[in-house]
This record gives C-alpha cells, sequence and structure tokens, in this order.
C-alpha cells in the first residue's frame, strides 16, 4: 500500500498541504482523470523509452500551473511519437509495475499495467478550449 506521504519520499514531489499524505493512492487500470489530464486504456503495445528515475514532464505547468510529472516504479515506457491535437503521448506500464502522475494540486495517481494514452482535456465554454488546471 502507497501513501501519499511513502510517494513523496519515494519519489520526492511534493504536494499541498490540504492533501492527507497518510491517505492510500489507488493502482487503477481504468480510465483516470487529474485535473487537465485524462489516462484512458488503449489497445496495442507501443515501444517507449524508459520513464528516467527524475520522472517526464507530461504537462509542464503555465501561467502559475504546475506539471503533471510522469514517474515510475519498475518497467515504464512514455513515447510522444504521432501524438497530436489532445493526445500527448503513450503510456506503457509493464506487468508488476506501476506509473505514477505526480502534481502538487492534486497528488499521485496510480496508474496500474497496461497501455495508455495520456490526454489533455478540453471543456466547451464560449468556445471549445483546453481545460486549465
Amino acid at each position: 500500500m502507497n501513501t501519499l506521504e511513502l510517494l513523496i519520499d519515494r519519489h520526492g514531489v511534493e504536494v499541498h498541504d490540504h492533501l492527507d499524505r497518510a491517505e492510500i493512492v489507488p493502482v487503477n487500470a481504468g480510465l483516470q482523470i487529474q485535473g487537465d489530464v485524462a489516462v484512458v486504456p488503449v489497445v496495442g503495445v507501443y515501444k517507449a523509452p524508459a520513464v528516467p528515475a527524475e520522472g517526464i514532464p507530461v504537462v509542464r505547468g503555465e501561467n502559475g500551473g504546475n506539471t503533471h510529472l510522469l514517474l515510475a516504479d519498475g518497467k515504464v515506457g512514455w513515447t510522444t511519437d504521432g501524438a497530436n491535437g489532445l493526445a500527448l503521448g503513450w503510456l506503457t506500464v509493464a506487468e508488476g509495475a506501476t506509473a505514477w502522475l505526480a502534481h502538487p494540486e492534486h497528488g499521485y495517481l496510480g496508474v496500474a499495467p497496461g497501455t495508455y494514452e495520456v490526454r489533455r482535456q478540453r471543456e466547451q465554454a464560449d468556445e471549445i478550449r483546453l481545460v486549465a488546471d
């Protein structure tokens, strides 16, 4: 069981004080949302370089926002080959591994073994636009 405190100690990404460090962070294989980023299960396998220990920014914080950082426990791959539009890239998590998306406001999101498209979200307001996180 991974608590928020354990993940902060292991990966070094701090989160805001209002988040409970004793809370268990679940690891899920289905559709997940973290702010303006969606992790969508897909069929297929993507050849992807390994996620380095320091992680990979999936979405960089802009205009005072915070970065969504992809981290790995075990064999986790990430590629942006062919990414366009709302697709940011593809995530492959091997059996026995876990991918984590870390974000200071949202905490950590655990991704189970499988293949996923990581996407930006958009919303309809006066016009269609990317969700601002």
